[in-house]
Formats: structure tokens, sequence, C-alpha cells
């Protein structure tokens, strides 16, 4: 990922924590938000403009950077001890999942059963488990990435597959916003890198996208699963007719 897309990563998400939209940084920098949106689309940043969008949030361009700096070491992978500690408690799941989306704590409080006072036990423990880093007024900073990888075989691999990815896939897919598709095919050793590859570059994608979309209010997102998965297969019913 470049600096800039990084840097300008790091500037959504810290708008982000502090409820400060687009409309806002229009307003305040006498910009249409049209144009302010196209300049965070388009990473089209000048220093000028950094310092101005950074001043809204009392954070020097230094600060940014550092944090920035900081988030291109994310976790790309948790530890069996983190994970346990996830799947052992569901509501320190459920707030691990909503920090990853980047929703504030007030956020978490008004649309779960969950109060303050467990809100900021839960994201002390989150804390503790190095997947954030706590700041001033229940803030935080996210040290997971957007596309981190279950260990194989592990934990939360094995709670998604009994608990989750059953439960996904049973049903009709007809509601908006859903699809399903199946492919199957006889390819090249060639032919399937290329697809591990665009299957792999999509994870990222979607995983930015979900980074990008943290700067608009939860009434204009919605929870999505998408589920990619790829593996040498036959049907059974066609094995059965095998010679």
């Amino acid at each position: 990922m470049s600096q800039i897309i990084q840097i300008s990563n790091t500037l959504k998400q810290l708008l982000r924590q502090q409820q400060v939209t687009y409309k806002h940084i229009a307003k305040n920098l006498d910009m249409s938000e049209a144009n302010i949106k196209r300049i965070f689309s388009t990473n089209s940043f000048t220093l000028e403009r950094l310092e101005d969008i950074c001043a809204l949030i009392s954070m020097s361009l230094s600060d940014l950077f550092l944090i920035a700096q900081k988030q291109n070491n994310q976790l790309t992978q948790l530890t069996i001890e983190q994970e346990q500690e996830l799947v052992a408690d569901t509501k320190l799941f459920l707030v691990a999942a909503c920090v990853r989306d980047s929703w504030t704590f007030s956020e978490i409080v008004a649309h779960y059963k969950i109060d303050e006072f467990q809100c900021i036990r839960l994201m002390a423990k989150l804390d503790k488990l190095k997947m954030i880093q706590l700041l001033p007024d229940n803030n935080y900073k996210l040290l997971i990435a957007q596309d981190f990888r279950w260990i194989k075989n592990g934990p939360l691999e094995r709670f998604m597959e009994k608990d989750v990815i059953a439960k996904f896939m049973s049903s009709t897919f007809d509601a908006t916003n859903s699809f399903r598709f199946y492919l199957r095919g006889t390819y090249s050793q060639s032919s399937i890198d290329i697809i591990q590859r665009k299957l792999n570059q999509l994870t990222k994608e979607a995983a930015i996208l979900n980074q990008d979309d943290a700067v608009l209010p939860l009434n204009k997102r919605q929870h999505v699963g998408l589920l990619l998965a790829m593996r040498p297969w036959e049907l059974s019913l066609f094995k059965d007719l095998k010679r």
C-alpha cells in the first residue's frame, strides 16, 4: 500500500472516531462537500490541505504521519491466546468486531445491550490483548489489519466453521444485496495460481472499502458477510460414477 493511501486511511479512521464528517470538513474549510469527497476518494491531498484537516481534530501533521506509520505495522494474524479470548466471551467478540469496523464507543453502547461500564471494561481487555490502543475519551487506535487472517485450525476458524459458516450458507440468497455463485472446473496449476491471486486481491479490496466506509454514519452502512472459498473438490455424485 502506498504511503499516501496509508495516511488517507489513517486520517479517515481518526475523523470517524471523532465523528467529523465530510460535511463538517467542507464547512470549516469553506469548500463544497463534493470537493472534499473527491480529495479523499482520489487521495489528492496537498500538505496544506492535510494540515487544515488535521487541525479540525487537534492533531499535527507529524502526529498523523506517526500514527500512519504505526498502523502500517498492524497485526495480520492473532495469537492462539487472542483468538481463544475472543471466542470465549461473546460480548468481547462483538466489541472486537465493532472496533474493526471503526464503530465509536457511543455507537456500540447505543446499538447493543452493553452499558458504558461494560464497554469500557471490554475495550480495556482488547487493549490488554494488544488488539487496540485505548486513547483519551474512549477513543482507540486499531492494531489489527482489516484483512487479518485466522490461524489455520485455530479457535476462530473452528468457531466460524461450527457456528457461522453453516448458518451463513443456510439461506436462499434472494434478498437485496445477496449473491451466491458456485463454479467448478478442471484447471492447470498456473490457472489455479491466477485464481488464488485474484481472490486474495478481492479480500484486500473489500477490506479497504470497509475502512473507507468507516467515515459514514451507521445508518448509511449495513452488515454484510462475504465468504470466499476454493479447494480441490469433486461432487460425490460424480465420484460415484468413476471407473
